[in-house]
């Protein structure tokens, strides 16, 4: 992958395939580092699983037998003299209290760190695709913060309006643009 934001996607995606229904991604700059989270309420993995993750030729998908999104993103943090670090409970074993939490750290401005990407078209794919999931967004940099909750537009809006409304959606745009704007002024 060339862009950073498609990796968001893509390890986003395990999340809503482990039928999370609240799934946090959280991208922090801080100094030279950029730390992106995945935390959600999925099903969660047991310890034998997550040793599993970062060999390519382990999927728990059944349409192909390999899984290269936790491998590529693990291979992209330690070029970058980064790390990548999953937890995770399971459902079964932890039935109030399961999900994932996945934690990659980046040389931010190492030679070998690729573009950021469109975060925005990442998150709007995200919430487009799947509506009805609570996704939290936020990029917090040293100028400033984006944060977008689709619980709290849920709230605005109520239930009877879908987050993929053409409407909502070119609101979800504006507004994301507006932020990233904001921060890149400061």
């Amino acid at each position: 992958m060339e862009e950073f934001s498609l990796y968001v996607l893509d390890i986003t995606m395990n999340s809503v395939r482990a039928g999370a229904d609240k799934i946090e991604i959280k991208l922090e700059e801080q100094g030279d580092t950029l730390t992106f989270t995945v935390t959600d309420n999925g099903c969660g993995m047991s310890p034998e699983t997550v040793k599993k993750l970062s060999d390519p030729f382990f999927t728990t998908r059944k349409t192909r037998s390999v899984g290269l999104g936790v491998p590529f993103l693990k291979m992209l943090a330690e070029q970058t003299e980064g790390s990548l670090t999953i937890e995770s409970k399971e459902e079964a074993t932890h039935p109030d209290d399961h999900g994932t939490k996945l934690t990659a750290v980046f040389g931010y401005h190492h030679i070998d760190f690729i573009p950021l990407g469109n975060m925005i078209d990442t998150v709007m794919t995200l919430i487009q695709g799947y509506p009805d999931i609570d996704f939290t967004y936020d990029h917090i940099t040293p100028r400033g913060t984006v944060h977008l909750s689709c619980e709290e537009l849920r709230a605005v809006l109520g239930e009877d309006i879908s987050l993929a409304s053409y409407e909502v959606l070119e609101w979800i745009r504006g507004y994301l643009t507006e932020g990233y704007e904001e921060i890149d002024q400061k």
